[in-house]
């Protein structure tokens, strides 16, 4: 604090009223700072309040304002596109982080409403646009352009094209895209670009600037959903054609507490080998309740106790043990790869331990539609948040898995639904035979 003080007290009073505009000082450098390199488009994105939009006004600063308040900077000509001209006069011209507010006085510029334009002492000019409007961009040129929450443009595609037409001016054009991500093509085809650098932050790298218990309270509600992860950690989350499940159809499925059951098993679809390279021996907890015609039962996902066994021993321990720990009436698990030596393992840990074999004979999206199915019906709940088994059941298409790795969390569940919820519907819908 001495050193602070005594540094502040060395400055003139003009440095210390400039000192709240020093942002490269203030600024996250993790993403808040421009990338190096010779880049077209910078695309940042974050989490709610991860600080996008001070990142945007200032990088507008820093290519309008020049030395001094009336000197030229590298661009003269701007463009702010938000989804609505509105959106873009609230939030990127007069918001709280926006360029005003950012603006030291002598540089600050005037803010011509009747014009929807923004003039800077040295003669810059930033006019907002509305992406809702692409044919009103045909004819405006700049040599600079920022466009806040792209990811939600309902006419994304068109005005992001127009726009690129219109950054014709200067040796150099540049653009900055400030977004919370969402599965978009549009934002996708523009991360591919190799003239494209991307940074990103979770809301909580901005947790100094949010108000207090704002984090905690939103992080308590949603970490771990799907949902969560786009908007708290800034993830850009896959979304893939012909998938088996979808992002929305799993948040809806989210509850906090499971009612009393009739049933629970834990699932284990064990790795071919047992080592620490191998793929991860998936392992999940669920249950029943099922009053009533099998339409009506309803199931729930209670746990993801997925490892990576370093032996066979050591996932069937972790098995058993989520069978006492949840009060599982069975332990069913998959032997296509190991056969009997499945049960054998794990009656080494457990002899009594109710258990089930079960063997797969057809492929793993065939066997998983079924269960995908229970999930559109709404006949299925999370008790609390899985995200990496969330990520795999998105990954799985009807043509397979897509990507890299093997889907044993999803594995695991589809067998844990098949033993809760498949077979008996099946065997109840079976015609009985009269006895003679």
């Amino acid at each position: 604090m001495d050193r602070i003080e005594a540094f502040l007290a060395g400055l003139s009073d003009n440095a210390i009223a400039a000192l709240p505009y020093l942002f490269e000082h203030w600024a996250h450098a993790s993403h808040q700072i421009p990338p190096e390199g010779d880049w077209t488009t910078w695309v940042i994105l974050g989490g709610r309040g991860a600080g996008k939009t001070r990142a945007g006004a200032e990088w507008i600063r820093s290519e309008v304002e020049g030395a001094t308040p009336l000197d030229p900077g590298r661009c003269r000509r701007i463009a702010l596109m938000g989804e609505t001209y509105d959106q873009a006069r609230e939030v990127m011209v007069l918001g709280d982080s926006g360029i005003l507010a950012c603006s030291p006085p002598d540089r600050r510029p005037v803010w011509n409403a009747q014009r929807r334009r923004l003039v800077w002492p040295n003669g810059a000019e930033a006019v907002c646009l509305s992406a809702s409007d692409p044919e009103a961009l045909r004819g405006p040129q700049f040599d600079c352009a920022w466009s806040d929450e792209l990811a939600k443009w309902k006419q994304a595609e068109d005005a992001w094209d127009m726009l690129q037409f219109g950054l014709r001016l200067g040796d150099r054009p540049r653009q900055v895209v400030t977004t919370t991500p969402r599965n978009q093509p549009l934002l996708r085809r523009i991360l591919e670009d190799p003239n494209t650098c991307k940074t990103q932050a979770p809301t909580a790298a901005n947790r100094t600037y949010l108000a207090r218990g704002f984090l905690e309270r939103v992080t308590a509600r949603y970490q771990g959903t799907e949902l969560g992860r786009q908007e708290l950690e800034g993830e850009l989350l896959e979304g893939r054609e012909g998938a088996l499940w979808t992002h929305a159809m799993i948040d809806k499925a989210r509850i906090a507490a499971a009612p009393t059951l009739d049933r629970i098993v834990v699932a284990v679809d064990p790795p071919v080998t047992g080592e620490k390279t191998s793929d991860a021996c998936g392992l999940i907890v669920a249950g029943i309740q099922m009053s009533g015609p099998p339409q009506s039962w309803m199931a729930y996902v209670l746990d993801d106790a997925t490892i990576t066994a370093a032996s066979p021993a050591e996932w069937a321990r972790a098995a058993v043990e989520a069978v006492h720990h949840h009060g599982a009436d069975r332990l069913v698990a998959e032997v296509n790869q190991g056969g009997d030596l499945v049960e054998a393992v794990v009656r080494q840990v457990d002899p009594l331990v109710p258990y089930r074999s079960v063997r797969a004979t057809r492929g793993k999206a065939a066997r998983a539609e079924p269960v995908a199915a229970l999930y559109e019906q709404g006949r299925v709940a999370h008790v609390g948040g899985f995200a990496k088994l969330d990520a795999q059941k998105c990954q799985l298409t009807t043509q397979g898995i897509a990507g890299s790795g093997s889907p044993d969390r999803v594995d695991a569940l589809v067998w844990a639904l098949t033993d809760l919820v498949i077979d008996p519907a099946a065997a109840w819908r079976a015609p009985r035979v009269r006895k003679l």
